[in-house]
């Protein structure tokens, strides 16, 4: 999941690894960057829910935070020189949003299929599209999602989803909401990336005592620390990349569209990766998220 990607707060920064593909990047359609990097991003979390098998959520929340913050502070170090104590509070809000983001998605992905979990999750940003929207038609996007979670929600116990699952997916999916707002904000006080940066160091601090208390000693394990490093790099350092090569090239709304089909996207890593076999309803209701997001940014909410 890239919710860092969707806020676009984050101005364009050079990651090495970016360096790297921007040459082979020129001969692949922008449209074939942008479902790369979902690929990329759902291929991290179907790792990272093979790290649960060693680790609790928790932790390898922590090791994908972590070692995402050293990359990033590898080429980006933090300014916060001349900035205000708001300037500063923003940042501290929009990197405990980035943490808290992470630590529910997380733990609905313990619980839920991963194609369901981010299904789940992606109504935060829409129903933040649509609230900032003016357009009546906007509304018929959030009841179709609605109508995609009531079908996956376990109403006579059965089905491949659960309650607390929903409720984590659906506690990430607000503070993704809340991420793209404090992002935004936080874009508009901070110097080119040094935002993020600085958010970043702040979601570290804020997942570590959780992360290190659940993981203890398997946190130093050279194999889980390298799988971790993996998580960090599919789910952020390449998916960044391959966006922002992606961005400089189409339209934001048809990247918005191709977005949107994250949760199939999900779905399908979910099958071949994890081996999760959603039903015909699980599939419609993935159906109606990915439909009403598209809907909701082709009608410009």
């Amino acid at each position: 999941m890239t919710a860092e990607s969707l806020s676009g707060a984050a101005e364009p920064y050079r990651f090495g690894p970016a360096k790297a593909l921007r040459a082979a990047s020129d001969a692949v359609p922008p449209s074939g960057l942008v479902l790369l990097a979902i690929l990329s991003v759902q291929v991290g979390a179907g790792l990272a829910k093979n790290l649960f098998a060693e680790l609790p959520p928790t932790a390898v929340v922590f090791l994908r935070i972590a070692t995402g913050a050293l990359m990033l502070l590898v080429v980006v170090r933090p300014r916060v020189r001349g900035l205000s104590r708001r300037d500063l509070a923003v940042g501290v809000a929009f990197g405990v949003s980035l943490g808290l983001m992470n630590l529910s998605f997380y733990e609905a992905l313990a619980r839920l299929p991963i194609g369901i979990a981010v299904a789940i999750e992606f109504t935060g940003p829409l129903t933040l599209a649509v609230v900032s929207s003016r357009r009546r038609l906007d509304l018929l996007w959030v009841l179709l999602a609605a109508a995609g979670v009531l079908l996956l929600a376990p109403w006579d116990g059965a089905g491949a989803a659960s309650w607390a699952g929903i409720g984590f997916a659906a506690l990430a999916g607000a503070f993704w909401a809340a991420y793209i707002v404090f992002a935004a904000a936080t874009g508009a006080r901070f110097p080119g990336a040094s935002g993020l940066s600085f958010a970043m160091i702040v979601s570290t601090i804020v997942v570590t005592p959780v992360g290190i208390a659940t993981g203890g000693a398997g946190l130093l394990r050279p194999e889980i620390l390298l799988l971790g490093a993996g998580v960090g790099l599919l789910s952020s350092v390449i998916p960044y990349s391959l966006e922002l090569q992606a961005l400089r090239r189409m339209p934001k709304r048809v990247f918005g569209i191709l977005m949107s089909l994250e949760p199939a996207v999900a779905a399908l890593v979910g099958l071949f990766v994890l081996g999760e076999v959603l039903g015909v309803r699980e599939w419609a209701a993935v159906g109606c998220v990915v439909v009403a997001s598209i809907g909701a940014t082709r009608s410009g909410g």
